[in-house]
């Protein structure tokens, strides 16, 4: 496992099956490509973020995704019946030990915990 593991990336739909790619464990790979997806709906394709991969003292593995928009915050909801979006954040606060999100000088981080460290690859150059 190469973490922490630190990415700035450009938030776009392509981002989202390459960082799912450098995951191994399908809980962080829903995690990361749910909350990357979450910047681009609601943020804007194109932002600039920082994905972050760190394990915790406790063994925790904690994900989080920074974007400089301070005012864009998730809110869980549940989706409406039949709705093709809107379940992104229920998936992660259903595979998360704990999520929440964090105000920055320059941003916010949209973060989530989960169990076990998963396997995580050093990205391609």
């Amino acid at each position: 496992m190469m973490v922490p593991f630190a990415l700035e990336l450009l938030a776009l739909p392509k981002a989202v099956g390459e960082m799912r790619r450098m995951f191994e464990g399908d809980d962080v790979r829903l995690c990361v490509s749910e909350l990357l997806t979450n910047v681009i709906r609601h943020v804007g394709e194109g932002t600039p973020v920082t994905v972050r991969v760190v394990a915790s003292p406790t063994g925790r593995l904690r994900v989080g995704v920074s974007d400089p928009d301070p005012r864009a915050w998730p809110i869980l909801r549940e989706a409406a019946a039949g709705a093709e979006s809107g379940r992104g954040l229920a998936l992660v606060d259903a595979v998360a030990l704990q999520w929440g999100v964090e105000q920055g000088p320059s941003g916010k981080t949209v973060w989530c915990e989960l169990g076990a460290p998963a396997g995580v690859r050093e990205p391609a150059r």
